[in-house]
């Protein structure tokens, strides 16, 4: 089992605790229909995509209405983000646009958003503003050839020795 958490908080401050509470919460989860669970006093939602699973907690005073919200907007924006192909090779290849949608939606464990639409409209906002140097190399490219300068873009790979 392969997680990525962010945690907000000291509940588990040793590594070796937050990976005894992950595999804890993915075994009381993965074989049930519901969405929600209490587990050692904290609320859980959750939600499994093919080979993913999603999983938003929260103490047991929060409102699961309110955990659930924050839960379908990353959900929901991933959805968008990914074309509906929210699955683990898609997800892994597009991190950065996880890692955004995350930072638009929560920020320090407080809930910024819950519209999906403003998430991946501000996540693709975020994403044009990286400056060149730090874009992939099929950004830039896409950049330049979208650009209405007319800007022409060419690749120069040095030449190779042929042989030994």
């Amino acid at each position: 089992m392969e997680a990525l958490i962010l945690y907000y908080d000291d509940t588990y401050p040793s590594v070796k605790e937050q990976k005894a509470f992950e595999k804890n919460i993915f075994n009381k989860t993965h074989r049930t229909d519901s969405e929600i669970a209490l587990l050692e006093g904290l609320t859980v939602v959750y939600k499994s995509s093919i080979d993913l699973y999603f999983y938003v907690i929260g103490s047991s005073y929060e409102n699961e209405l309110m955990l659930m919200a924050v839960l379908n907007c990353l959900f929901d924006s991933l959805s968008q983000m990914l074309r509906k192909n929210v699955e683990k090779r898609a997800l892994l290849e597009n991190m950065e646009g996880l890692f955004l949608a995350v930072d638009e939606i929560v920020d320090g464990g407080v809930i910024l958003e819950s519209d999906p639409q403003q998430v991946v409209h501000r996540v693709a906002l975020r994403g044009e503003d990286v400056p060149l140097t730090e874009q992939t190399v099929s950004q830039v490219y896409l950049f330049f050839l979208q650009s209405p300068s007319g800007f022409e873009f060419f690749w120069n790979f040095p030449s190779l020795p042929i042989g030994p």
